[in-house]
């Protein structure tokens, strides 16, 4: 079966009322009821839960908040690189940016303007730079982390579709991470700008940012910006920036010149938050 069939159901469910309903079931607290449908979850996907830093299932109130568990301390070591893993996960593609194209699968790019939700000015200071596109599976731990220290600039919202982001549908939706309902993250480093957007997908009920909370919903159908460049939120590398309420991708812009990537990176290799990404040229 082809990726392009395989995604077509998903063209034709209400995608926006089943993960608003999602987002309402996760967010209940209904004890024992809950406890197994958390008991059922970590069966079925394999989550490691001494990692975590309660690892009773039963202490959980409700599956949000299972779902965005913290790990024990020193359990993701932050390596010692100029940038690293935001996120467990798996890759999904990375590498240079061609102008202003990123490549998203076999046959399928977008543009960087796209993604940061049609604002040219800050899609220009990233053309021929290089991205990473990150995805979190449902076994994985869902809080995002900073690769590097960055002092925030601006979020903006951008409404969009709620395509599913595993790989399948990576290769069968054109435009995904760009059609997708997204937060956009703009920090400012000692090596300049990056982006790093956390992306919506079928069933994730909200994303979260640690300096505004629950971004969405409420779901306006429009772009909202906030503005910090008058205020100091600065964040260290390692440090939590955000979580998704059930799981999703991120993706991340770096300037020019393009950074050099992990020898071992590849697409599909799974990935751990803390391990080495890249390291910048030399200065």
């Amino acid at each position: 079966m082809s990726d392009r069939f395989a995604v077509l159901p998903q063209y034709l469910i209400p995608k926006q009322a089943l993960t608003s309903f999602a987002g309402w079931v996760a967010g209940k607290e209904r004890g024992a009821v809950t406890t197994w449908i958390i008991r059922r979850f970590v069966d079925k996907y394999g989550v490691d839960m001494s990692e975590a830093l309660d690892s009773d299932i039963a202490s959980y109130p409700s599956f949000n908040e299972f779902f965005t568990r913290a790990l024990k301390p020193g359990a993701r070591p932050i390596a010692d690189a100029d940038l690293v893993a935001p996120v467990d996960g798996a890759i999904s593609q990375f590498g240079p940016i061609e102008g202003d194209q990123i490549f998203q699968a076999k046959g399928h790019s977008y543009t960087t303007t796209a993604l940061v939700g049609g604002d040219a000015a800050l899609a220009e200071r990233f053309k021929h730079g290089s991205f990473a596109t990150l995805y979190l599976s449902p076994r994985d731990y869902h809080r995002i982390h900073m690769p590097c220290d960055g002092r925030l600039l601006r979020m903006t919202y951008v409404p969009g579709d709620l395509f599913s982001v595993n790989p399948t549908t990576a290769r069968g939706v054109p435009g995904l991470f760009a059609r997708n309902e997204r937060v956009v993250c703009v920090f400012e480093t000692a090596r300049g700008p990056f982006v790093l957007v956390l992306v919506g997908a079928t069933i994730v009920g909200s994303m979260a940012t640690v300096w505004h909370g629950v971004v969405n919903p409420p779901r306006h159908g429009e772009i909202r910006e906030w503005r910090y460049d008058d205020q100091q939120i600065v964040l260290k590398k390692g440090d939590e920036m955000g979580r998704f309420l059930l799981g999703s991708t991120v993706v991340l812009l770096f300037p020019s010149p393009s950074v050099t990537f992990n020898p071992d990176w590849a697409p599909a290799r799974p990935i751990r938050l803390g391990e080495p990404m890249a390291n910048y040229a030399a200065a």
